[in-house]
């Protein structure tokens, strides 16, 4: 045999020998994909409105020099607690001490004329009673009478303010609070022309937290409406919570709502109180404010479970033949870590909770079955009162 036919008969077999190993090997695809399912959970959720207040204290005055004078003392510490009534300064009262009594010796005066007029007229009336005189005379005496009580009447009024004048020049604590720094140093010359401003007094327990909602929240939940906004005859509670705060730990009430929309914003101003009884909410804070709005029946899952894309929101569910399919859903909010949904699911629905990643719609898995807890705790529930 030729060595060339001994090559080419060399290959031939070799490479039947192969093509009849290679038919025996074929491909078999990878096994589905093991994911965790969940069913949602279904149970009350209260539906919340978030917005940002300001804080305002409940009363607030400004310490004015109602009379003219040099300020002779300041009897508080700036920065301090004072209480109604507490002496707050002293603005010469000299001058006014002698108003009074001069005006104490105007009356004295007037009232000496007034009862000699009195005795005057009181004779002239016996004389003429006798027809032994004029009844010009007479009306004389009458009017001179009349004059001496006026005069009287002036006199105690003048007296009147004159005391009144003596009481400004010593300024007193109208309402008890946190009272601001001086703004005017004792020995300068304050009232002239003007009711100098000397200091304010603001009370902080409780305070008052001023928000805006939007007229759309506002008709769909019209119990906010009202001077006392009530829901089934009991004040709306409204949660706060300060920047430094986590969630909102401080319990309100809800107790003002304005008669109006602003035309200008479409909004409309709630005022809620707080009892503030550590002190630390200041007037002119910024604050976070939570309102409840609604409590109704939803169906939660966990909230990593929802994703998005630019078309919006949706979940995987496992359906039938255990294959992927992609869900829209409207969301609602955060509900200790179960996003609230509000549209796009049933109680019936296996929703992927665990190795998304590996689940792609229209593709077949392999699901397990988990649990979600039935009852978590609302992110509100039993709030420390402050």
């Amino acid at each position: 045999m030729k060595r060339s036919t001994w090559v080419s008969a060399s290959l031939t077999g070799t490479l039947a020998i192969l093509l009849a190993g290679c038919a025996g090997n074929q491909y078999e695809a990878p096994p589905p994909p093991d994911v965790t399912v969940a069913l949602p959970v279904e149970r009350d959720v209260t539906t919340y409105g978030e917005f940002t207040g300001r804080t305002v204290s409940v009363e607030s005055v400004d310490i004015r020099a109602r009379v003219q004078g040099i300020l002779q003392q300041m009897s508080f510490k700036p920065g301090t607690e004072v209480k109604q009534g507490d002496l707050l300064f002293v603005i010469e009262p000299t001058l006014y001490e002698a108003h009074v009594q001069q005006a104490e010796a105007d009356l004295a005066g007037a009232d000496a004329k007034s009862r000699a007029a009195d005795e005057q007229l009181a004779i002239t009336q016996e004389i003429f009673a006798r027809k032994a005189g004029s009844k010009a005379d007479l009306v004389q005496k009458t009017q001179a009478r009349d004059e001496a009580r006026a005069a009287v009447a002036r006199a105690r009024a003048d007296l009147a303010a004159a005391k009144l004048d003596l009481s400004y020049a010593h300024i007193y604590a109208p309402i008890s609070g946190r009272i601001d720094r001086n703004y005017v140093d004792v020995g300068n010359l304050v009232g002239a022309g003007e009711a100098t401003l000397l200091a304010t007094i603001v009370r902080e327990k409780p305070i008052f937290v001023y928000f805006d909602i939007s007229e759309r929240d506002l008709l769909l939940h019209p119990e906010l409406l009202g001077a006392a906004a009530q829901a089934g005859g009991k004040p709306v509670q409204v949660y706060l919570g300060l920047v430094d705060e986590t969630d909102f730990p401080r319990t309100g009430t809800l107790e003002y709502t304005s008669n109006r929309v602003n035309a200008s914003t479409g909004t409309i101003e709630l005022r809620a109180v707080f009892r503030n009884s550590d002190g630390r909410i200041v007037p002119g804070l910024f604050v976070r404010v939570r309102v409840p709005y609604a409590r109704g029946r939803s169906l939660l899952v966990p909230d990593n479970a929802v994703l998005s894309d630019q078309r919006g929101r949706y979940v995987l569910v496992v359906a039938a033949r255990d294959l992927v399919e992609q869900r829209r859903v409207e969301v609602g909010p955060v509900d200790a870590g179960l996003r609230v949904i509000q549209s796009g699911l049933t109680p019936e629905d296996r929703v992927v909770v665990s190795g998304l990643q590996r689940a792609r719609p229209g593709a077949p898995v392999k699901p397990s079955l988990a649990a979600l807890p039935a009852v978590t705790a609302q992110p509100s529930a039993a709030p420390a009162t402050r």
